[in-house]
C-alpha cells in the first residue's frame, strides 16, 4: 500500500503588523498543503529567512513601517529568490500597484478577504498563475500608451512563449531557464514583443497581452 505525500507551499508572512501576522500565520498552518516557515517585520529580517529556509511564496504587506514591500521585492530578486510573491494589503496607491506588477509580483489581494480566499489564491499562484483583484487592474489598465496601433501586431512563437511566461510573473532568469535561452536573449525577445506592442514596460505589456492576445497564450 502507497501513501500519497502532498507537497505543501512554504510560505513566509512579512507584515510589521504582529498581530496580524500572528493570527494570519496560525489560520493558514490549518490547510494541509500550506506551511508558513517564517513571519517578519521587517525586510532584514525577511532576506535572512530567504536566504536560510526554502520559501515558495512571500506574502507581503506594502507598508513596513519605514519600509515598503516594492523595496524589499526588489532587494529579494537581487539576492537571487526564485519564489513568488502575492501582496496582501490594506490598500495602495495606482502607482504603487503598478509599479509591484513591473517588479514581477505574482498576485495583490486585499486584507479584507476571507482566509479561504486568500488560501485559493496562494493554491493558484504557486500553480503558475497570476492573481490581482479587479480594482488593481484599472491603474494597469491606464497605464498603457493609448497611441498603439489598433491593429493587433503579429506575434512569433517565442514572442507568445515570452509573453505567457511575463504573464505568470516569472523573472528574466526564470524565462531564460524555462526556455533554454540566455538572460540577454529574453531581454532581446521582451525588447521586440514591447516594440510589436507599442509598450514600455512589462505591466503595460501584461495588459495589452489580456486584451488583444488572450487567445493566443
Amino acid at each position: 500500500m502507497t501513501t500519497s505525500i502532498t507537497q505543501s507551499t512554504r510560505l513566509l508572512i512579512v507584515d510589521d503588523h504582529a498581530m496580524f501576522r500572528e493570527g494570519l500565520a496560525r489560520m493558514l498552518e490549518r490547510e494541509q498543503d500550506l506551511k508558513v516557515v517564517g513571519q517578519c517585520a521587517s525586510s532584514n529580517d525577511a532576506l535572512t529567512v530567504l536566504h536560510d529556509a526554502n520559501v515558495d511564496i512571500v506574502l507581503l504587506d506594502v507598508d513596513l513601517g519605514t519600509e515598503r514591500g516594492l523595496d524589499f521585492v526588489i532587494a529579494a530578486k537581487h539576492a537571487g529568490f526564485q519564489g513568488r510573491f502575492l501582496i496582501v494589503t490594506a490598500g495602495i496607491s495606482d502607482q504603487e500597484a503598478v509599479q509591484l506588477i513591473e517588479a514581477g509580483v505574482a498576485g495583490i489581494l486585499h486584507k479584507q478577504n476571507s482566509t479561504e480566499v486568500l488560501s485559493n489564491t496562494i493554491r493558484q499562484i504557486a500553480s503558475g498563475e497570476v492573481c490581482l483583484e479587479k480594482a488593481y487592474l484599472g491603474p494597469l489598465f491606464r497605464s498603457v500608451d493609448r497611441s498603439r496601433p489598433a491593429r493587433p501586431a503579429r506575434l512569433t512563437d517565442r514572442d507568445k512563449t515570452v509573453l505567457r511566461f511575463t504573464l505568470q510573473g516569472l523573472t528574466n532568469r526564470e524565462i531564460a531557464a524555462k526556455m533554454d535561452l540566455s538572460e540577454s536573449a529574453v531581454k532581446a525577445s521582451l525588447r521586440q514583443v514591447f516594440s510589436k506592442l507599442n509598450v514600455r514596460t512589462r505591466a503595460q505589456a501584461v495588459k495589452v497581452a489580456l486584451e488583444q492576445y488572450r487567445d493566443q497564450l
